[in-house]
């Protein structure tokens, strides 16, 4: 089957490899319809986290049709079509029992969280689904049938970035009325600007340095925008038009924010894994007894971490994966009822055999692009 694999540093190949096989009896082997690149896939590209081989595939956001079943599948059968939650988690351990999925037990010997798909030997080695097949373990868990009257567009972000932008918006506490600040306007900021919105918040700003972004921020969300590039101190900013600070603010960046000079060279010696300017910006930007969420991915530890910042000013600080099982029924109710849709995000749709470009325009921000779909 054809495949996108890493092959270094900002060096992505489409490569044939071998067909993936059952190997567990709790297994289904899925064809794929449609995949995705996320922002977290540019962490990896980016040399950020560790333990990535070259020929290694990538991709967790996928759905297909099922193919093949292990004996011990009993929820799910040949010609089912499914989306897959990114984090694999077994079903039955105390975490997994506690909807903490992405922080499953069982999953991932090599580390303390759920193995993720396509997302290195750190996280568990499992096969990524930038391909034509993809092998899901744990199938009695996690894998859910999708309604023949929903298109792969509507449905194919419940693998990862509908249940992380909700669940950063919910663990930002934001309520009625609030005033919140999103930091980023990619995918996940965007869709995070929409819950915001239906959550009921009154004032939602969007923060980011990509022209077209904040446009499509504007256009489709209706929110405030605000161009980091133009400000001498963005937090302080924020703080001034919010008299005195947002409810809430919610990384949606990560480690991939815009680095300076000595952040690029610490990053190089591996003193420090990538930026932290979308924390330096929070701890600013949110009034005191707010809430930060940070739902964008961080890895390593960090030089000059502004913990005094947030102690000083009672401020709520949570973090982390997305147990994104927990949210696909909620949010597929919704899909199906006409009342939430993410399909504007979508800004190109290209093959598998395209892979190399689809990463690179995505990476370097051309011709306008925020969400890359992919076909096999």
């Amino acid at each position: 089957m054809k495949a996108i694999v890493y092959e270094g540093v900002k060096n992505v190949k489409v490569k044939d490899v071998k067909d993936p096989t059952i190997q567990r009896h709790d297994d289904i082997i899925v064809k794929v319809t449609s995949t995705a690149i996320c922002g977290s896939d540019l962490h990896l590209i980016h040399g950020f986290i560790p333990n990535l081989p070259k020929g290694f595939i990538l991709g967790h956001e996928t759905m297909g049709i099922v193919e093949e079943v292990g004996k011990g599948v009993t929820n799910l059968k040949k010609g089912d079509r499914v989306i897959v939650p990114f984090p694999v988690s077994c079903g039955h351990c105390w975490y997994c029992e506690h909807d903490l999925w992405s922080q499953c037990d069982n999953s991932n010997p090599n580390g303390e969280s759920a193995g993720i798909f396509g997302y290195s030997n750190t996280f568990g080695g499992y096969d990524g689904g930038q391909a034509e097949y993809l092998r899901v373990p744990y199938a009695n868990v996690g894998p859910t049938v999708i309604p023949e009257e929903l298109t792969d567009e509507q449905v194919l972000f419940l693998t990862d970035i509908l249940p992380t932008s909700l669940w950063g918006v919910d663990i930002a506490n934001v309520k009625s009325g609030d005033t919140v600040v999103v930091l980023g306007c990619g995918p996940v900021g965007l869709l995070a600007q929409k819950w915001a919105i239906y959550k009921g918040a009154r004032r939602v700003i969007a923060v980011d340095y990509v022209d077209y972004r904040l446009d499509h921020a504007r256009v489709h969300n209706q929110v405030e925008v605000v161009n980091f590039q133009e400000h001498d101190n963005t937090g302080e900013y924020l703080k001034e038009i919010t008299n005195g600070g947002a409810d809430a603010v919610i990384d949606c960046v990560g480690m991939d924010g815009k680095m300076s000079t000595i952040e690029k060279i610490e990053s190089l010696l591996k003193i420090q894994g990538g930026s932290k300017s979308a924390i330096e910006i929070a701890t600013q930007a949110v009034r005191k007894g707010g809430t930060a969420s940070l739902v964008g991915v961080y890895g390593a530890k960090y030089n000059a971490f502004p913990l005094g910042d947030f102690f000083s000013r009672n401020i709520t600080l949570k973090m982390g994966q997305c147990p994104a099982h927990s949210y696909v029924e909620p949010i597929l109710k919704l899909i199906k009822q006409g009342k939430f849709d993410a399909r504007d995000i979508i800004t190109h749709k290209l093959s598998i055999s395209e892979g190399e470009r689809a990463y690179e325009i995505f990476d370097k921000k051309e011709d306008n692009c925020i969400k890359v779909i992919l076909k096999p």
